[in-house]
């Protein structure tokens, strides 16, 4: 028959068992160190202990079976889109409504709905529409013409006037290799965003537990952060990509070199 030897220092009998307790009826049974110790006590003892381990796993494979579902639904939905990219020549179209999503967000910031028409922060707006797509407008001096100018109105100025910049800068660049650098740039910015993304998920896993010290359950504080969190990356995404697209600059290698010259020359001088 098989014979198992176990410590009362074993990890099994320190934090899932009362290795304190046993040891103390032990030597109270006059057991001594280095004897057999065979006891119907102390078997119940370790099956205790096992059940504890036992119990505990389950509940560590539960865990990560959530954390796994959560992830995977995420993972689906970014492969998804990665391969619908991929597999689409032209999505100069979806750039475009990107484009008028993250104008409309942006002028929500300074142009409030349903606020007054003295509220607004008309030079926040310009600068941020020059800082994030490099266009040059300036709400103030329309407003000073037209002071009935409403508010839906000028949203879809501003939209129309960004729109129109991009497709400008698609002309002169060349549409076809508009059409790759579009490409390009929204995969990039996926990959890069959802790496990013599940480091913060990692982050957030080995945190979300002390949610229960606050009496709320950490299963549904997890699910509700990864989707808030989920959601942020992928308005970042679609932001970032239209902000490097209206940015963007391609240069020919005789402009390189033409440019390379110019800095040496100033720097002989």
């Amino acid at each position: 028959s098989s014979r198992f030897y176990l410590s009362m220092e074993d990890n099994l009998m320190r934090i899932f068992g009362d290795p304190t307790r046993t040891q103390r009826l032990l030597k109270m049974a006059g057991m001594r160190e280095g004897e057999v110790i065979e006891s119907g006590m102390l078997s119940k003892q370790i099956e205790k202990a096992q059940r504890k381990v036992e119990a505990h796993n389950f509940d560590i494979r539960k865990q990560l079976l959530l954390f796994d579902d959560v992830a995977n639904d995420q993972r689906k939905v970014v492969y998804q889109q990665r391969t619908e990219i991929m597999a689409t020549d032209d999505v100069s179209a979806a750039i475009r409504g990107i484009l008028a999503e993250a104008i409309g967000t942006l002028i929500d910031q300074f142009l409030p709905q349903h606020a007054l028409a003295s509220d607004w922060d008309r030079e926040g707006l310009a600068q941020a529409l020059q800082r994030d797509f490099g266009v040059v407008v300036d709400p103030k001096a329309w407003l000073a013409a037209e002071p009935e100018l409403e508010e839906p109105v000028l949203r879809e100025r501003l939209v129309r006037t960004v729109d129109e910049a991009y497709a400008a800068k698609a002309e002169r660049l060349d549409v076809e290799l508009m059409r790759h650098i579009e490409k390009d740039v929204m995969l990039r910015t996926l990959d890069m965003h959802w790496r990013d993304h599940l480091a913060a998920m990692d982050y957030l896993r080995q945190g979300i537990h002390l949610r229960g010290y606050a009496q709320q359950d950490y299963r549904t504080e997890y699910k509700r952060e990864a989707f808030a969190m989920f959601s942020a990356m992928l308005d970042r995404v679609k932001f970032e990509t239209v902000s490097t697209l209206m940015k963007i600059e391609v240069r020919t290698q005789e402009e390189v070199d033409r440019e390379e010259a110019e800095r040496r020359a100033r720097l002989m001088r």
